[in-house]
């Protein structure tokens, strides 16, 4: 009988459960369609292969090769794109640095000479790239860069009967090293970024963006949904207490709290982890505080739209799955398609981590304007969730 009573205990506990999630349909929707949308619309923006590396050639004066940016379209491997030919490395240098494009060829200024000597050509490739990956998969692209020339090279001898080892007559052939003969071309690879940190590093500022939006987002939507079922939203709504100041409230209390998390995280990335601290304090508190607010914002909106705890727990995770995904934590938002790059956009982890990499790794914010976007972002969901608390607010 005790077995029997126990059996019968449990049995309603599920089926009170089982009552409680179909009485929400909103939670239910949410948790089956939510991952399948952000699974979907990952998998129609992400267009499966990296970008082109945007590319400049220099060319100096008499080297004798090719000007026009057509003419070395045969010779660039995959990934790589070249947009312009120039003879001023000074201007192309400063290009990529502004990072309006992603490597700078310098092609040897007389390949001919200096096979004839002995010695093989240096086609300096210089790249600015915090990104170790990125450091990485650009050195490979230099790499295979340098065997297509030399392909091309030994093409351009069989197809004219003439060329670096032709010219040179069979005398002066066997003095020319195996190893200069086998590649007359090879590839150095120089990265002028401020630091080149190792993936720890790297990420570190990034995964601290993430996770304060995620606690951000969790912390308030929770507590706004325990004043809701806790019965406090009604006694405000006959008390003096205005939207105004409940969302003032909880939101320099959460960011408070947020702030001296943050603090505490830079501190342990900085002292333990080896990130690198580069760019000015002030400045990037002043980022923190800006993501702590549109994530503080976006968190009050899932409370407000959300009709239980359930479902504002699994609004918050959604956020974080997309945050994931698209915010160029894990691909960098150029490899997807212009549609899902300006909905990347729209996240508040976007700009807070690539802000907070520019800020620490290299001293200095190369795309000021994500401050602003980040600071819009932070007034259109405050504002937002303000007026629909207002509403809800006001007295039956």
């Amino acid at each position: 009988m005790g077995l029997a009573k126990s059996l019968t205990r449990i049995l309603a506990l599920v089926g009170k459960e089982l009552v409680e999630v179909v009485r929400r349909p909103g939670a239910v929707l949410s948790l089956v369609l939510g991952p399948f949308l952000v699974l979907a619309v990952f998998g129609l923006g992400y267009q499966g292969v990296k970008a082109d590396l945007r590319t400049v050639v220099v060319v100096p004066d008499g080297a004798g090769l090719p000007t026009d940016p057509a003419g070395y379209q045969g010779m660039t491997t995959r990934g790589v794109k070249v947009l312009a030919v120039t003879s001023d490395a000074a201007a192309a240098t400063q290009q990529l640095r502004d990072e309006a494009v992603d490597l700078v060829i310098v092609a040897p200024p007389d390949a001919r000479a200096s096979f004839e000597a002995g010695r093989q050509s240096q086609m300096r490739v210089i790249m600015n790239l915090a990104d170790p990956v990125q450091a990485n998969y650009a050195t490979f692209l230099a790499e295979t860069l340098a065997a297509q020339v030399n392909r091309a090279l030994y093409k351009l001898a069989a197809e004219e009967g003439k060329g670096y080892a032709l010219s040179a007559g069979g005398e002066a052939l066997a003095s020319i090293p195996p190893e200069v003969v086998a590649a007359p071309i090879v590839a150095v690879t120089e990265n002028i970024a401020e630091t080149t940190p190792g993936i720890v590093p790297f990420y570190g500022p990034a995964a601290l963006a993430l996770v304060l939006q995620h606690m951000a987002v969790a912390l308030i939507a929770l507590s706004m949904i325990r004043e809701r079922t806790g019965g406090a939203m009604d006694l405000f709504r006959i008390a003096p207490v205005r939207a105004t100041e409940l969302v003032v409230g909880k939101v320099l209390a959460y960011l408070v709290l947020g702030g001296l998390i943050a603090g505490l995280s830079v501190a342990l990335l900085v002292g333990i982890l080896g990130v690198p601290m580069l760019g000015s304090v002030a400045f990037i508190a002043a980022v923190i505080g800006l993501l702590l607010l549109a994530s503080l914002g976006l968190g009050l909106l899932i409370s407000i739209v959300s009709d239980s705890e359930r479902q504002a727990v699994q609004l918050s995770l959604l956020a974080l799955l997309a945050s994931m995904f698209f915010s160029g934590f894990v691909l960098r938002i150029e490899e997807f398609n212009a549609p899902v790059q300006v909905g990347a956009n729209l996240l508040p982890v976007t700009h807070g981590i690539r802000l907070l990499q520019d800020l620490m790794l290299r001293g200095v914010a190369l795309h000021p304007w994500q401050v602003g976007a980040l600071a819009a972002i932070a007034g259109v969901l405050l504002t937002s969730s303000w007026l629909l608390l207002r509403r809800e607010m006001r007295p039956a």
